[in-house]
């Protein structure tokens, strides 16, 4: 599933993973969120609730672009810099184009949405 992540009028791109708790988090959506800075490495938000993490890895290693989900806390994090293996965290998806909006630092108030034209849940 493709996502749009709007920022104003600005507009960031990103995929879904096809995984269970990437479909968790599409079912969450439209979310409107406050996207703050952490370690400098990642912009997170708390999520209104807990994802389903059933048959996710362990853990992974984030690179750049990397829409993911921090299961200990509960939080979205999208890696604006790249980081060693990570216990816990499941990756969502990939940022397609728009990152530069991401890497700016500061608060930032997003909308997360299906993109227009896509069908309403991933394939299961």
């Amino acid at each position: 599933m493709n996502i749009r992540i709007e920022a104003g009028d600005q507009v960031i791109e990103a995929t879904l993973e096809d995984n269970a708790t990437a479909r968790s988090f599409a079912d969450l959506l439209p979310l409107k969120l406050t996207l703050t800075d952490y370690a400098a490495t990642e912009k997170i938000s708390d999520l209104p609730e807990r994802l389903v993490t059933d048959g996710a890895p362990p853990g992974i290693t984030p690179v750049v672009g990397d829409l993911t989900y921090y299961a200990p806390w509960g939080n979205l994090a999208i890696f604006i810099k790249s980081f060693r293996y990570s216990e816990g965290l499941v990756k969502l998806g990939r940022i397609r184009n728009g990152l530069e909006i991401l890497q700016q630092t500061g608060p930032l108030e997003v909308t997360i949405q299906q993109a227009k034209g896509e069908a309403h849940e991933l394939a299961r």
